[in-house]
């Protein structure tokens, strides 16, 4: 039987869009191939010690200083919702006792659902997968969160309430 193309006389259309061939490859000696790891590597070396000497020498992120309540607003127990450093990080500040605030970002350290505080239970908790933060330091106490809530720095000056940073802790 006699195979039926298409075109016959043409080359087929994979061919025309990869003229390749094996006689037209170029292939690399040793010598070649090992000058191309060596400039790699040491081109990854310098780009790491770009970065570690850039480390040694950034300052810490500056955060802004921004008044987030009046101390005579927040009864002792109750709860002000605020953003900082940015209007896309919702934070919660927290009267824990008549001289105490506190206050941590909102986004569980887990999957970022919402803390909502509980300042009867001394707990801050996420409903989302039951997860529970000590409310005087933000650690986790239970469920899957492992990590503690990122801390906002308060200053009390008078009457008001500063936020002037964000802790990053990690145990």
């Amino acid at each position: 039987m006699k195979a039926i193309t298409p075109n016959p006389g043409r080359e087929p259309l994979w061919r025309r869009e990869f003229p390749l061939r094996a006689d037209a490859e170029r292939y690399v000696s040793r010598r070649q191939f090992a000058k191309f790891l060596v400039l790699t590597s040491l081109g990854m070396f310098a780009g790491n010690l770009w970065i570690f000497a850039r480390s040694l020498f950034r300052r810490s992120p500056a955060f802004p200083t921004a008044v987030i309540a009046r101390a005579s607003t927040v009864p002792v127990g109750g709860v002000k919702l605020f953003t900082y450093p940015g209007p896309s990080d919702p934070c919660i500040l927290v009267r824990a006792a008549e001289d105490r605030f506190v206050a941590y970002s909102q986004k569980c350290t887990h999957l970022s659902c919402a803390v909502i505080p509980e300042p009867g239970q001394g707990v801050l908790r996420c409903p989302c997968h039951d997860g529970y933060f000590d409310l005087r330091s933000g650690d986790p106490k239970a469920g899957p969160p492992r990590r503690p809530l990122p801390r906002i720095t308060l200053d009390v000056r008078g009457q008001d309430i500063y936020a002037t940073g964000v802790e990053m802790r990690t145990t």
